[in-house]
């Protein structure tokens, strides 16, 4: 049996400088686009989401907020997030499919969200009543969506729903 050659300290530190890479101060891309896609389990009539697939939104957010951090739009990631929790768990809990995808993709001028859920059907704003514990999630999209000089809506087949932004002050 041959041992390997002892490690060089040159080759040492080149594996060092790999390891703390430094992000750029933007990166320099004209399309950045992240899809994330898992499978889920349809709630049954009456039930909440399964714990496992509440994680996923969980996950969704943090993709979103490292994602968006990274690219140097860090003023868009409490409202993308709180964007991508209603678009996920929509998916999850109105949704009769096993898979769902969601994809964030970053462009010059805009930000967009989108989440595949499989589903035909057109997601609709409800008016909650006051007290009304759910309902208020599309909602809340549309209000963020106006406020960042966006828009939001589904496939003409009702499978994907998504939600663009402006990106403040574009990107380079």
């Amino acid at each position: 049996m041959t041992s390997a050659p002892p490690l060089r300290r040159d080759t040492v530190a080149a594996t060092d400088d790999l390891c703390h890479e430094r992000r750029p101060e933007r990166p320099r891309l004209t399309d950045d686009r992240v899809s994330v896609s898992f499978e889920v389990r349809p709630p049954r009539a009456g039930d909440g989401i399964h714990e496992q697939d509440a994680l996923r939104v969980g996950m969704a957010r943090r993709v979103t907020a490292a994602r968006l951090r990274f690219c140097g739009l860090d003023p868009l990631v409490d409202d993308a997030q709180l964007i991508v929790s209603e678009l996920v768990t929509n998916a999850i809990q109105h949704g009769d499919g096993s898979r769902i995808t969601f994809t964030m993709t970053v462009r010059a001028d805009f930000l967009r969200l989108a989440v595949h859920g499989g589903t035909p059907g057109r997601p609709v704003v409800c008016a909650p009543d006051d007290d009304a514990e759910h309902g208020r999630g599309l909602f809340l999209v549309d209000h963020l969506a106006t406020a960042h000089g966006g828009t939001w809506g589904s496939s003409d087949d009702g499978t994907t729903t998504w939600c663009n932004l402006a990106v403040p002050g574009g990107r380079p």
